[in-house]
């Protein structure tokens, strides 16, 4: 069995414990070691290794935790067994990570998993090349990279960072182990005099998000609502709280974890936002969101902004619907005459590309703990950039 360590910067985020439920179905023993946010603990992992607590959007405060992480993973690693593989969440995690491949004697490899690119990165300025050395200095051991959107390699990790590492594009697929029993969608057009609903949900931190969404339902005047859940950053509102209350087609329905909530919370809504404006631009222009697969994978018809990777993935498939312009004037041109037979074309033509597409299965995972445990062996470094491993192929699953 691959034995794996899993630093993660926050132990509690959703996306977190996907990721370990594919790393298990697939045969590997993960031990996690990571940061909390506030008091919050994963309520399923009870034996994770506490490296102490971070703030969300505090990028100072963060590194000064990282600092003293490296100081005290020693001596919380020194009675667990040497892992096979360790993987780093995020940058912050790969400096901890050579400092745990040290305490394991330095021959472990490491896998920088990056599913973001922080604007801090991208910084024309000292300040950004400081960052981007700092980077390429962490990742000097790094055997392979793991990263979700292909514009991500495009933009930055083939032109701009210092990092050489083989590619392995993992996109953000919805995990469905039982994949005989795949339910199926079917279309749910609202009943009469009921409103159209848009379902924004995941990690919510687009301000601008926010208030295009609020401003659209106040222009349809009750004919859309707007259904928010997942987990706020607060750090981006103002008044999160007192502004969704404020708004009369607005609702937040709360924080979801469990996979399994997916059917039920989508099956709720026609639409899925699957636009962000967080590092507009930059990384929200190149990412491939979770709200993607799982709007797609459960019947709800995305809507994606023109120009970003999220509109070239939907168009090369002719699912979807694309916003011209983002403000509320274009958004009712695009939504605003929805009619029931338009909805179930547009339904139809994301139910045709198959559940499956949108799926992450056992097999599927087990490819994963394998490419994960080749590395064991010394895995090619000499592939860096030049072969990503698409996820999907015309039958879904990883390569």
């Amino acid at each position: 069995m691959l034995n794996l360590l899993y630093l993660v910067h926050d132990v509690t985020d959703p996306a977190i414990r996907r990721r370990i439920l594919m790393l298990e179905a697939g045969g590997a023993q993960v031990t996690v070691a990571g940061f909390r946010r506030g008091s919050d603990v994963p309520t399923d992992n009870n034996d994770f290794i506490d490296l102490g607590v971070t703030l969300d959007g505090k990028f100072g405060q963060r590194i000064a935790a990282v600092g003293r992480a490296a100081f005290s993973i020693g001596s919380k690693l020194s009675r667990r067994a040497k892992p096979d593989v360790i993987i780093a969440r995020n940058l912050e995690m790969l400096a901890l990570a050579n400092r745990a491949n040290a305490v394991f004697g330095g021959a472990v490899p490491i896998v920088y998993e990056c599913l973001d690119i922080h604007r801090l990165l991208l910084r024309k300025d000292a300040a950004g090349r400081a960052l981007r050395m700092a980077e390429g200095y962490l990742g000097r051991n790094v055997s392979l990279l793991i990263t979700s959107s292909p514009a991500f390699v495009e933009h930055y990790f083939g032109p701009v960072s210092r990092l050489k590492a083989p590619v392995l594009l993992l996109e953000n697929q919805v995990i469905e182990f039982d994949t005989d029993a795949m339910a199926h969608p079917q279309p749910r057009p609202p009943a009469a005099g009921t409103p159209w609903k848009i379902g924004w949900f995941g990690a919510l931190r687009c301000r601008k998000s926010l208030q295009l969404l609020a401003a659209f339902s106040r222009a349809m005047d009750g004919r859309f609502e707007i259904v928010l859940r997942g987990r706020p950053a607060y750090s981006e509102f103002e008044d999160f709280n007192d502004f969704v209350e404020s708004e009369p087609y607005l609702s937040f329905q709360g924080a979801y974890r469990n996979p399994e909530d997916l059917g039920r919370i989508y099956d709720e809504v026609q639409f899925s936002w699957a636009i962000d404006f967080f590092e507009e631009g930059l990384n929200s222009s190149w990412l491939l969101p979770n709200r993607l697969y799982e709007g797609c994978r459960h019947g709800a018809v995305p809507v994606a902004m023109r120009g970003t990777e999220t509109a070239r993935f939907l168009e090369s498939r002719s699912i979807g619907l694309v916003l011209d312009r983002a403000d509320s004037g274009a958004l009712v041109g695009l939504l605003g005459a929805m009619t029931p037979e338009r909805y179930e074309a547009e339904f139809r033509k994301v139910a045709d590309v198959g559940a499956r597409s949108w799926v992450f299965d056992k097999a599927d995972c087990r490819r994963l703990v394998s490419r994960l445990a080749s590395l064991r062996a010394g895995g090619d470094r000499s592939a860096a950039f030049s072969d990503i491993h698409e996820t999907q192929s015309n039958e879904g699953g990883l390569l």
